[in-house]
């Protein structure tokens, strides 16, 4: 299992349009594959951007690619100011 980290720049003048489409991506995904994703910003903008980052845990290798095709289907990539970054990360094995 992995944790998937997502991240991607929103100009705030955009981030009460967008919110409500990513919350409703998470739940679709919820109700698909049993996910629960969080969604997350810094709490301060610069130059009227602020960073977001959504946060799947536990998940699958295959959740990315998953995910990427409801993004496509959600098409909110127009509300975003540059592309969604991916980070990946996994558990420490004591």
């Amino acid at each position: 299992m992995i944790d998937l980290y997502v991240y991607y720049k929103v100009r705030a003048g955009d981030a009460d349009t967008l919110a409500p489409r990513v919350r409703a991506l998470q739940a679709e995904l919820e109700a698909r594959h049993g996910v629960q994703g969080q969604l997350k910003r810094r709490p301060e903008a610069r130059d009227g951007v602020q960073t977001w980052m959504e946060v799947y845990p536990a998940v699958d290798a295959q959740f990315g690619a998953q995910l990427e095709d409801a993004v496509g289907r959600a098409g909110f990539n127009a509300l975003l100011a540059g592309p969604r970054h991916s980070e990946i990360f996994v558990d420490l094995i004591p």
